[in-house]
């Protein structure tokens, strides 16, 4: 559980106090008359109201969302006087919750931080905002405090639909409490490459039927709450699991014929769409066999016309993926891309690395006719429904004083704890060495991706409860092959070793995750000993081909802490080990396959099944 920091939270609720009783002048830019209103184009009478009196350019900024880290800057900062700037000025229809990097540590956001500073900005807006983010694995993906489930890929291995309608039951509570209605999650991308380097546990899986069925749960628990009811989108069409290069550095390329599209990619986007899905994220990817091998899907009218809205039926929003990716960003310059992306299909022109130059390249294209303006309407309509239909016209500000109360519940962390717990997959055990026999004899290796990072406390944590007196150690990428050779040499007192291996996957590091530095060296070199050797991997399932000959392999599918708390449970026998994998790890272990182990040491948890 993440503690909040008491005089922050309250120097945001004042801030956002003071915000709603003293708004920024209005902008003094003399008003123009719109345009006559297309008679075939259909509204209601509150989209209708918001559009009288948006000029032309008006209506191409209510397309445009731009990105924020979700603090609350001064209001004599750059950063603030920034959003003036695109909300006050020049209107832009919504933003993306974003997290801030300085290239060691990810900083998240804080969730009175968050609804503090939106409703400031909510302020500002002549039309409200909607506010979107990447909430995979819940919101807690961007804020702290927020209840903390696993990566997608572990609902896949755990295998039960009602998992994934409760996280989108929670994450459609937990953002609307925060001020964010639009959630860009599920992902609908099948992850039958194993060296994706940017899809990969953020997938339910290979088998698009269960891919398929996990989607729809989640969007149908988005949708179960009418007052917290939370856009949903799939992502990315036409389909992201059969790449191995990150779109967030180059353009990948799919080489698949429509009839593998429609029995594999297309599944899972299929059933969305039956589902009620609100919107369709676009892909950064091409795909010859639909449209030219140089153009992103993302810019494809084959695709995001043909495709999606003629063939599959979409009715609802189209969104494109980050626009500053350089999946996009290489090939073309914010106000191509932002043009050809509308002549595509699509509806929303998602953190573009320049909006001025975007609301003004469309606005131009607008006005030339390459854009009718009956064509730009249809966009801002469906933005502006979604508004309506998230109830901004009514409330566009966060409750503050309720955000305690809904968020990081009890109840919600207990089963994430529970899904985690599922998620354990065994998937080789020579010798019965899991659960082990005498964890106190055991010496127990940490694994984490950074010196910087904090993976592997709550394993730790846990583990310590029952094996208190046990060695363990903490051996990150930084350290030389002599250090760990060293190092090693000083456990050589265990009777076995448990190795708790971090690799996960994520944008812009150009490679699947695996163990990065001497780790690997370090990791055959406790193999060799002659010792059993457990290794867990948390995160990324497919390292188990790098290490065939190792005693035992567990996968969690996620890094994140309820799952090193399920991983020491399962090698200490207090949790029963179910879950079933969700891929195939090739060479070494089928889909699913999953050895059954009941708990040896069970656990009394309240509130917990186990």
């Amino acid at each position: 559980m993440v503690l909040f920091h008491p005089q922050r939270i309250i120097t945001a609720f004042l801030l956002a106090a003071a915000a709603v009783y003293a708004a920024p002048a209005r902008s003094s830019a003399p008003h123009k008359v719109p345009a006559p209103k297309s008679a075939s184009l259909k509204a209601s009478p509150t989209v209708r109201r918001w559009m009288k009196t948006m000029t032309l350019r008006d209506e191409v900024a209510q397309l445009v969302f731009v990105s924020f880290h979700g603090a609350a800057p001064n209001s004599r900062s750059r950063e603030y006087r920034n959003f003036l700037h695109q909300i006050r000025d020049n209107k832009v229809g919504g933003l993306i919750l974003v997290n801030w990097s300085n290239g060691r540590v990810i900083q998240k956001a804080e969730p009175y931080a968050v609804a503090a500073f939106l409703n400031r900005m909510q302020r500002i807006a002549k039309t409200p905002l909607m506010v979107s983010g990447d909430f995979e694995r819940g919101a807690s993906m961007r804020v702290d405090g927020t209840t903390v489930f696993p990566h997608a890929m572990a609902f896949g291995a755990a295998g039960d639909p009602a998992y994934s309608r409760y996280e989108g039951e929670v994450t459609a509570r937990e953002a609307r409490a925060l001020g964010v209605q639009w959630i860009y999650y599920p992902v609908a991308d099948v992850n039958n490459n194993p060296d994706n380097p940017i899809i990969n546990i953020r997938s339910f899986g290979e088998n698009p039927e269960a891919v398929a069925a996990l989607v729809t749960a989640f969007i149908q628990g988005t949708h179960a709450d009418k007052k917290n009811y939370a856009l949903s989108t799939v992502k990315h069409f036409p389909g992201h699991g059969d790449t191995a290069v990150d779109s967030h550095m180059n353009m990948p390329t799919i080489t698949v014929d429509r009839d593998r599209l429609n029995h594999i990619e297309l599944v899972p986007f299929k059933a969305a769409i039956d589902a009620g899905v609100d919107s369709v994220m676009t892909a950064h990817i091409a795909v010859p066999a639909l449209s030219p091998p140089d153009l992103p899907s993302t810019l494809s009218s084959a695709i995001l016309t043909d495709l999606l809205k003629k063939d599959l039926g979409f009715k609802g929003i189209v969104v494109t993926d980050a626009l500053e990716m350089a999946g996009i960003a290489k090939g073309f310059s914010s106000g191509d891309a932002a043009v050809r992306a509308l002549e595509a299909g699509a509806d929303v022109l998602l953190m573009p690395t320049d909006p001025d130059a975007v609301i003004k390249a469309v606005t131009a294209a607008v006005q030339s006719g390459r854009i009718s303006r009956q064509r730009l309407q249809e966009s801002v309509i469906k933005i502006l429904a979604a508004k309506e239909k998230v109830g901004l016209d009514k409330k566009r500000f966060a409750d503050l004083e309720a955000i305690g109360d809904i968020v990081d519940s009890p109840e919600a962390n207990e089963k994430a704890q529970e899904i985690a717990d599922h998620a354990v997959t065994l998937v080789r055990n020579t010798g019965n060495m899991v659960p082990l026999a005498a964890p106190e004899k055991a010496c127990y290796v940490i694994m984490p991706e950074s010196r910087f990072s904090s993976e592997g406390q709550a394993f730790t944590q846990e583990l310590r409860k029952t094996v208190a007196r046990a060695s363990f150690v903490t051996w990150d990428p930084t350290l030389s092959r002599q250090q760990l050779d060293e190092a090693a040499a000083k456990l050589t007192a265990c009777d076995s070793y448990v190795v708790a291996a971090f690799t996960s996957v994520g944008a812009y590091r150009g490679t699947v995750g695996m163990l990065g530095g001497e780790l690997p060296h370090a990791l055959e070199g406790l193999m060799a000993s002659g010792k059993p050797v457990a290794l867990i991997a948390l995160g990324n399932p497919y390292v188990l081909r790098n290490f065939g000959n190792v005693t035992s392999y567990l996968a969690t599918f996620s890094n994140v802490a309820p799952c090193e708390i399920a991983a020491a449970r399962a090698v200490l026998g207090q949790i029963a080990i179910r879950g079933h994998l969700p891929v195939t790890i090739p060479g070494q272990a089928k889909y699913g396959e999953g050895i059954q182990v009941p708990a040896a040491h069970p656990l009394r948890i309240t509130g917990a099944s186990q």
